[in-house]
């Protein structure tokens, strides 16, 4: 019997995973500037930084040309609409633009751009632990430069909430899947999965890490 499954490739699930971790991060920098009242140039921007910051860096650090946003440059046009088609929703909707509503793309923005980072890492043939720092970057670096364009701390820095120690997991659960021998995309999905899983229940029970605490008074 034919696998029903044997139509998903691993080239397949990485590019649904990188489309799907750029629409949701863009999500969260529109979010963020809207509430910001930037203007349209600054919600594109803003956006962009988000969607395509981390994967920028990754591609640098792996001497990866050309970057994935160019080779796909039809993602800058998809980009372009989704914002100002966001902008003109909001307004004529008037949508309550929260703290929590940026929270959640972001959420799985995170877990997406961790296992798409790992695995082109992997497959650039970088040592395990590399690859899973690479991730992680991927995940975070986009976000952490939507706040600082925003006059922002980066919320993956200050909010005390587990967050790239989430991708940092998340990237750990692809690799050991991929030396168990399961199929790649699973794998991709499994590190994706785990990574926004964890970061979602870290946001819903409120987890935090320590902080530093200062013995100078």
């Amino acid at each position: 019997m034919n696998n029903p499954l044997h139509f998903i490739t691993l080239s397949n699930a990485l590019t649904a995973v990188e489309a799907l971790a750029t629409v949701a991060f863009a999500l969260s920098g529109l979010v963020l500037a809207a509430r910001k009242q930037l203007d349209a140039v600054g919600v594109c921007v803003v956006a962009g930084l988000a969607a395509f910051g981390g994967g920028t860096l990754r591609d640098i650090l792996l001497d990866r040309r050309p970057f994935f946003w160019v080779a796909h440059a039809g993602w800058l046009w998809a980009l372009l609409v989704m914002c100002l088609g966001a902008m003109l929703f909001m307004r004529k909707h008037h949508v309550a633009l929260t703290q929590r509503a940026m929270q959640w793309p972001d959420a799985i923005g995170l877990g997406l751009f961790t296992a798409s980072g790992t695995q082109i890492a992997l497959e650039a043939g970088s040592p395990a632990f590399v690859a899973v720092l690479m991730g992680m970057m991927t995940a975070v670096f986009g976000g952490v430069l939507r706040d600082i364009v925003c006059n922002e701390i980066p919320s993956a820095f200050h909010d005390h909430q587990p967050y790239a120690v989430c991708a940092f997991v998340g990237g750990w659960v692809l690799v050991g899947s991929h030396l168990m021998g399961w199929p790649q995309w699973l794998s991709l999905l499994l590190g994706a999965g785990v990574a926004t899983a964890l970061r979602a229940l870290a946001m819903l029970l409120q987890l935090r890490l320590p902080s530093w605490q200062n013995s100078l008074h």
